[in-house]
């Protein structure tokens, strides 16, 4: 649905319960003894018509006798209770209930009738099923947790009601508090999403901590969380990473990406970090509050215990970390300032003899060194040294947790002598672990968000109209097949598909008989080499099942012997199977080239998906792949390739020179566009593609389609993420100045400050409707950083000069249903129709959307603006709330 109305759960100024009970033991006991003992300060009403008493005060019989309207409401009655008591709320006024109550399912219809009584009121619901919700900031608990939380800035999200009264256990033992916990139970409306949307704008809340058993509306929630994680650190448990992916899929493709990698790839591009226990989502969370975003996370390792750093490396290693190499500058610095036995790599041992000197002497060098990003320090207790003294060395150099700008990780071992070297280094700002491993896990925090992070700030383009795809030539082949009643391609035409957006392709020809089979082995034999006949079948998957590929052939009558062989196989092993012919094609001989594997399939959950990986007849066996959401850049194409160990040969090794990386990308960014611009796409296998120094070539291809979703044009609405909607590009003329109007992109915001100077203080309060002198970094980034399924911004800029002149926004709903719009025009470039073209643009893209409702709110004096918008049909109301703003609405 969206946020509206939800704001009166995290809120409220009063409360209802709906089933207050003094009977022991009962649900509706426990949850009134909470509200209650929790101080919660505005107004509390108990409902149950078997009392007029409880607790010492007045308990009403229904909901129409509540003397007021509660903000929210809280029922803890049988279910099949709630559909009316919803009902009876929504008349009421209240706009938001917390259904504690089990029992509510499709299978007896209550939770239908339930959704049904709300919808008429827009009545928000957390629930059913669910422990309640916990408000420590307002000293609400309305739940039936064993315990209250402590007030604090983290908010918690939990799919398991068990989950989250144990973290509220853990978290009260270690001092950890929290601004809202919600048990979101069966989701029946209010889910993740909905949260993550409103939490995203709460200034109480700096992080935000998810436990996810399921997604259930996965564009939803990808456009909340990215909105989300580009404000604050969201960190997520999600458990299911080895269930079994669906081996009964058709490609190996399909049977390769498994839903656990690909919930994994979505949290990654929703700028989410990913750990893999509870209690790691706190460590997580004290690990981001600390440190901005890393471009690298190359560790650099001071230890005066080799044993300590070996076990750091080990675990860092284990989460795919990157130890630094030490510059030669480096080495000569640490020379000098450590004795002779020192272990001259890094890990940088000091020797267990050292002083808070030389801590401090090696702690400086590594700091130093340009290709070190973090720096992690070790003390092991001896009796030649003080960990007090050498924490006091190392905090000196700290400034808030950082040398310089890099981030530094200390591991003081022991308890006894170790916990007071400990205080002092948290004093500096240090963080501060108890082992090796808890340090490096750490670390790999900071790498995996900061990684995250930059996922979440690409825009892949959506590429409308590039001339190195042949869109029509691939639809020809799809609707040809569809029309054939086809699923299935032909591994030719499945060539062709590809080979029009790029992939390139050895030449093969088709025959149908023995004969046609030798004439083009002769024709392609002529040019020396050798050829390969291949099965060309609508009815058969794999061609290895049926040894429906002979390699190596010489000859011409070789060839049509191993045709022949082929259609006796087939008629052994599958004699119900169809032979449609036989490809004849080059024998592709590269021995230096990896053989890789690019595809793509659906993932019931998050639409289709991008594969990468070391591919070959033993695919599933070796099992090296990577999966990631399109749309996909070259970056992202990039990160998938790293994200596998074949990624690290085809950087070269030995006497193998590297492969083409940027061919690999380019076919990467292809698959990636065909899934884009067709939606009937189902599952694609390119396997194997040979990859090597001289570029790629791809040797067996394979593509199934949906002929009922031919019709669907795209962007396809499937994709997870939307791409960059770059056909919403258009040049304008106004007073012999030209400008590019086009959709923001995130690294606009160095635009914004120049932008800014040049519009005037009163222009602002009239944008902003008060007075505006400033705008925090985070504040721009909102502004430029947006999921283009729910906001848009579009920018007018000087073709000339590049500087940005105008912005016209839009803000919808996540229903969709009505946008919010804004407009803002350089002061001294007003008058010249610039505002007029934006409005326009805003109002087609906003009709193309299929936004019903336009609407605004613009400061009275404000008369152009107003003027403009009469101009274009919008109705001009004054605000009831505020008689200085006027409400614009254009219905679409």
């Amino acid at each position: 649905m969206s946020i509206r109305n939800l704001e009166d759960a995290f809120h409220p100024k009063s409360v209802a319960l709906i089933g207050a009970s003094d009977s022991a033991g009962s649900v509706g006991r426990i949850v009134m003894r909470n509200i209650v003992d929790g101080g919660f300060e505005g107004e509390i009403w108990f409902v149950n018509p078997k009392y007029n008493i409880v607790d010492g005060r007045v308990c009403f019989h229904s909901v129409q006798d509540i003397p007021g309207v509660p903000d929210l409401a809280v029922i803890v009655t049988p279910p099949e209770t709630v559909p009316d008591l919803v009902r009876d709320l929504g008349e009421k006024g209240t706009r938001a209930v917390v259904v504690i109550t089990a029992g509510l399912n499709d299978a007896n219809g209550l939770r239908q009738k339930m959704l049904d009584a709300a919808k008429p009121y827009l009545l928000r619901i957390i629930g059913p099923n669910t422990v309640g919700l916990l408000l420590p900031r307002a000293k609400l608990n309305a739940s039936f947790a064993h315990m209250d939380a402590k007030p604090g800035k983290i908010a918690l999200l939990s799919q398991s009601g068990a989950i989250a009264t144990s973290l509220i256990d853990w978290a009260a033992d270690n001092q950890i508090g929290f601004s809202q916990i919600v048990s979101l139970g069966d989701m029946a409306d209010v889910d993740v999403a909905d949260c993550l949307d409103l939490l995203a704008g709460d200034a109480g809340t700096k992080a935000i901590i998810m436990y996810l058993e399921s997604i259930s509306h996965p564009r939803k929630f990808m456009s909340a969380a990215r909105a989300a994680a580009r404000l604050k650190p969201v960190i997520a448990v999600k458990p299911g990473r080895h269930s079994e992916a669906a081996r009964a899929a058709t490609t190996h493709t399909g049977a390769l990406s498994g839903a656990d990698r690909v919930a994994d790839a979505a949290l990654r591009r929703a700028g989410v970090l990913r750990v893999r226990g509870l209690a790691e989502l706190f460590d997580a969370t004290e690990t981001l509050a600390r440190f901005p975003i890393q471009e690298h996370v190359r560790v650099g390792i001071v230890t005066n215990g080799g044993g300590a750093g070996v076990l750091a490396v080990d675990q860092l290693m284990d989460n795919k970390g990157e130890l630094a190499k030490l510059s030669a500058i480096t080495m000569d610095c640490l020379n000098r300032c450590l004795p002779e036995s020192w272990s001259h790599a890094n890990p940088v041992d000091i020797v267990g003899d050292a002083p808070p000197e030389r801590f401090r002497a090696a702690v400086e060098a590594v700091a130093a060194d340009p290709g070190v990003d973090v720096i992690l320090v070790f003390d092991c207790p001896t009796g030649l040294a003080s960990p007090v003294e050498a924490a006091s060395a190392v905090a000196s150099l700290s400034n808030l947790g950082m040398i310089g700008n890099k981030p530094v990780f200390a591991c003081w071992l022991g308890e006894r002598v170790a916990r007071e070297g400990r205080r002092v280094l948290l004093d500096a700002g240090i963080a501060s672990y108890e082992t090796p491993a808890a340090a490096a896990n750490a670390i790999s925090y900071l790498s995996d968000w900061s990684h995250a992070q930059r996922a979440l700030m690409r825009v892949p383009d959506s590429r409308h109209g590039d001339k190195r795809f042949d869109r029509e030539a691939v639809y020809r082949l799809f609707h040809r097949a569809a029309s054939e009643g086809r699923r299935l391609l032909t591994e030719p035409e499945a060539k062709v598909a590809i080979a029009a957006y790029g992939i390139p392709v050895p030449t093969t020809l088709v025959a149908e008989s023995l004969e046609e089979v030798e004439r083009h082995a002769e024709e392609l034999l002529s040019g020396g080499g050798k050829v390969v006949v291949k099965l060309v079948s609508r009815s058969l998957t794999h061609k290895s099942d049926v040894g429906g590929v002979v390699l190596d052939i010489a000859t011409p009558g070789a060839a049509r012997e191993s045709a022949a062989a082929i259609a006796a196989r087939v008629s052994t092993l599958r004699p119900d199977a169809h032979i449609d012919g036989f490809a004849v094609q080059p024998m592709i001989m590269r021995k230096q080239a990896q053989e890789l594997i690019l595809g793509t399939s659906q993932d019931p959950v998050f639409g289709p998906v991008v594969l990468f990986g070391a591919g070959g007849t033993g695919v599933e066996f070796i099992d090296d792949t990577a999966v990631s959401l399109p749309p996909l850049d070259d970056v992202l194409a990039g990160d998938l390739i790293d994200g596998t160990r074949i990624g690290r040969l085809l950087a070269g090794f030995r006497d193998r020179p590297a492969a083409h990386r940027e061919s690999i990308i380019d076919a990467l960014t292809a698959v990636s566009q065909m899934i884009v611009d067709f939606p009937c796409l189902v599952s694609m296998d390119i396997n194997p593609l040979l990859a090597d120094g001289d570029g790629i070539v791809a040797l067996d291809a394979r593509i199934e389609i949906s002929p009922d979703a031919l019709k669907r044009s795209g962007p396809n609405p499937d994709l997870a993420i939307r791409p960059y909607p770059s056909n919403w590009k258009k040049e304008v003329s106004l007073a012999e100045t030209s400008y590019h109007l086009r959709p923001i992109r995130p690294d606009d915001v160095s635009l914004y400050p120049p932008f800014l100077s040049k519009v005037s203080l009163h222009d602002l309060r009239l944008r902003f409707l008060s007075p505006r002198q400033t705008f925090p970094d985070d504040a721009l980034r909102r502004l430029t950083q947006l999921d283009y399924d729910r906001d848009m911004a579009f920018v007018a800029l000087d073709k000339d000069s590049g500087e940005l002149a105008g912005i016209a926004r839009l803000s919808s709903n996540p229903d969709r249903e009505v946008a919010e719009y804004a407009v803002l025009v350089r002061t001294d470039l007003q008058g010249r129709g610039l505002g007029w073209q934006l409005l326009v643009q805003l109002i087609n893209f906003a009709k193309a959307e299929g936004i019903r409702k336009l609407e605004g709110r613009i400061l009275s004096e404000n008369k152009i603006m107003l003027g403009l918008c009469r101009e274009f049909g919008f109705s001009v109301t004054r605000d009831t709330s505020d008689q200085s703003v006027m409400r614009t609405t254009l219905n679409l």
